[in-house]
């Protein structure tokens, strides 16, 4: 019997591994990237997770002695001699007075966001800056101005971001002198140089545009070794911080976010496809990223606004933009309770809805053309030339009675008024003469006519009607109440309604916004409202209204519609400029400032603009015949040494029954032999394995 038993053979031995050359280097864990590391273990291959630095920055202490040095170049080219020009330098005749205004906390508007402003606002109210100082005039020397440290702000930051490419660039696992290379570049870049020198917006910019790539590489990095850890969660609440900094210095760092989040949706598009990645995962990398890199940057963006609005709360010249409502909450600018009901005989004052809010308002002065009347304009601020009295006007053209001794009748629809000048006595006129400036047919001018005595003639008459009222004051719709009702003037003679917009007259007229009667007017431009009332007739007790205050919130969203409009409207060009199709080839740089004899002139390094212009078109050239290389069935993607590695480490022809009774190794990098690998392989038909 047991010569009919057949003896079960030993196993045969493992087939030992082709010798691996230079080019095909032992795979290990630091080696391969995330998604090769998925692949393999879910074929069975599981390295060892081994130490790695926080967001992948190997950089030894030889490249941290090598990185000072260049620091501290970067430091001696970007400090020396910072105190010239000791005389003001291009737009720190914008940022410089921004600082003064932010000192006296006088309002101002500016089209840029207040990170940028504080820090160099911070750096002169640290040295003792006053604010006195007005910054008016390019070359105006310094006085009692800690300008240096106002300068020493953008050139901190201007030397920082040296440091902070070398960085980068070894994250992404670039040799040390490519990053040194890099860094040189940065160092040595004259733009950067001459924009990091001056109280400008443009340095610390750039420095919070590097920071946020610099977090981001660092939160990748993280991403593929481990997430949800400690460090991953840092290096993505860090990136979010940084991605608000650079949108808070300008709106230009929305391109930033932009780069960071296509990134974003493309990590998320490559997690969705991922079939070991479960929904509830899947659902956990999705809310990260949403709260790291979408609402802690907004809350960092609306922080530096609140800010913001601490310093600056008293009145300045900034007023004038805002509504009524926000001026209200402006120091020097709050108004009493005024009476809600308005009537014959009432001293007003009357606001335009639709350009930020000007009064009606005229003064001493006559136009130099037309009727050579007086002037009637819009102008932002609190006058007693912007009181107007109201009076009835007759049909029949007889003498109208004393307000005074009639009955108290209060204002309402298809009323005929007049509107008497109080400090000049002289009746809101129109007649056809076209305005000074917009000199046009269905145009007619405005202007303040009459002797003190003189009641006027028909041309001084107008048609009151309610636009509109408010939905909690119900009488606004059928009378005319103070901030409730908005309403428009039509001219009973001509039938053009008062009208203003956004044209300034000339110097004659101080600049202010020009009010026509216009027969075709644009309903937004021809609707007024009543911000004062005051009537003998009323009485004490009678009811009072003021302003609504509004919260942050609708202050912060009032001022980036302000921001924006006032943005898009910067359309003029200056001698100054240089336009962006000049830059790749460096036809023309910036004047930053002329005098003595002496220039400052900023135009670009030829050997790194010229190079990286250079380099972008090769890159794209490049790219792109080697995708249609893949096209033809090339293979120059698959050459690559990580990718060659894992696919030679599995290529080896394994028989398939002895696959099945192989022990479990020990766990390291070249050994294909667990029992979990062993297994997929069975699934394949053997000799057939390649990735």
């Amino acid at each position: 019997m047991s010569a009919n038993v057949r003896a079960r053979r030993p196993p045969s031995p493992i087939p030992s591994q082709p010798p691996r050359s230079q080019r095909f280097p032992t795979l290990t864990h630091s080696r391969s990237d995330a998604d090769e590391r998925r692949t393999l273990a879910s074929k069975g291959y599981i390295p060892g997770r081994k130490p790695h630095p926080s967001g992948g920055v190997y950089v030894t202490s030889a490249e941290w002695k090598l990185l000072i040095l260049i620091t501290l170049i970067a430091v001696g080219i970007r400090l020396f001699r910072l105190s010239q020009p000791n005389s003001v330098v291009f737009d720190e005749v914008h940022f410089g007075k921004f600082a003064s205004k932010y000192i006296k906390s006088q309002y101002f508007v500016d089209v840029h966001p207040p990170l940028a402003k504080l820090l160099i606002t911070l750096a002169g109210f640290v040295f003792g800056y006053d604010g006195n100082f007005d910054f008016k005039d390019i070359g105006k020397v310094y006085e009692r101005v800690p300008y240096i440290a106002m300068r020493l702000v953008p050139a901190i930051l201007g030397v920082a971001t040296v440091p902070l490419s070398y960085l980068t660039l070894r994250a992404l696992d670039c040799r040390a002198t490519t990053s040194v290379l890099a860094a040189l570049f940065i160092t040595f870049e004259n733009g950067l140089i001459t924009q990091s020198r001056h109280i400008l917006l443009d340095s610390p910019l750039i420095f919070f545009t590097a920071l946020t790539v610099f977090f981001w590489v660092g939160f990748c990095n993280e991403d593929k070794q481990q997430p949800f850890s400690d460090h991953w969660w840092l290096w993505l609440t860090l990136t979010g911080l940084s991605l608000g900094a650079v949108v808070s210095c300008k709106w230009v760092g929305l391109f930033t976010i932009a780069t960071v989040g296509f990134s974003t949706v493309y990590q998320l598009w490559l997690l969705l496809g991922d079939m070991r990645v479960s929904a509830r995962l899947f659902f956990r990398h999705f809310m990260a990223r949403a709260l790291c890199l979408i609402l802690v940057p907004a809350l960092f963006y609306m922080f530096m606004f609140w800010i913001h609005f601490a310093i600056l709360s008293g009145s300045g010249d900034g007023d004038g933009f805002m509504s009524s409502e926000f001026q209200h909450t402006l120091r020097g600018r709050g108004m009493a309770d005024t009476y809600a009901d308005v009537a014959i005989g009432s001293v007003v004052t009357i606001r335009h809805v639709n350009t930020q809010g000007g009064y009606l308002h005229s003064h001493p002065h006559n136009y130099p053309t037309g009727s050579q009347q007086q002037q009637v304009t819009l102008y932002p601020h609190r006058d007693s030339n912007n009181d107007w009295r109201i009076l009835n006007a007759t049909t029949d053209g007889s003498e109208p009675q004393d307000w005074a001794t009639l009955p108290l009748t209060y204002v309402a629809p298809g009323m005929r008024i007049k509107l008497r000048h109080a400090a000049t006595d002289k009746a809101l006129h129109s007649h056809d003469f076209r305005p000074p400036v917009s000199d046009v047919d269905f145009q007619n001018e405005v202007s303040a006519y009459g002797v003190p005595g003189y009641s006027g003639d028909m041309n001084d008459d107008w048609i009151f009607e309610i636009y509109e009222g408010s939905k909690k004051d119900p009488q606004s719709k059928r009378r005319l109440r103070t901030l409730r009702t908005h309403f428009r003037l039509r001219h009973a003679l001509t039938g053009c309604y008062l009208f203003s917009h956004k044209v300034k007259l000339p110097d004659w007229a101080y600049e202010q916004q020009e009010v026509t009667c216009n027969k075709n007017a644009v309903l937004a431009n021809s609707l007024w409202y009543v911000e004062t009332a005051d009537n003998v007739l009323l009485p004490p007790d009678a009811a009072k209204v003021n302003y609504r205050r509004p919260g942050f919130l609708s202050k912060f969203l009032e001022l980036q519609q302000v921001m924006w409009t006032t943005n898009a409207g910067l359309t003029d060009r200056h001698t100054f400029d240089s336009r962006p199709d000049a830059w790749p080839r460096l036809r023309r740089g910036i004047n930053f400032w002329v005098k003595d004899h002496k220039q400052i002139y900023l135009l670009g390094n030829p050997m790194v603009w010229w190079l990286s212009t250079a380099a972008v078109f090769s890159y794209i050239v490049v790219r792109g015949l080697l995708i249609l290389r893949a096209k033809r069935g090339c293979k120059d993607f698959e050459n690559s040494n990580k990718s060659s590695e894992v696919r030679h480490a599995l290529r080896v022809p394994l028989p398939r029954m002895e696959l099945a009774l192989l022990p479990i190794l020990p766990d390291e990098p070249s050994a294909l032999s667990s029992s979990l690998l062993s297994r997929s392989i069975l699934r394949h038909p053997p000799f057939m394995w390649c990735i």
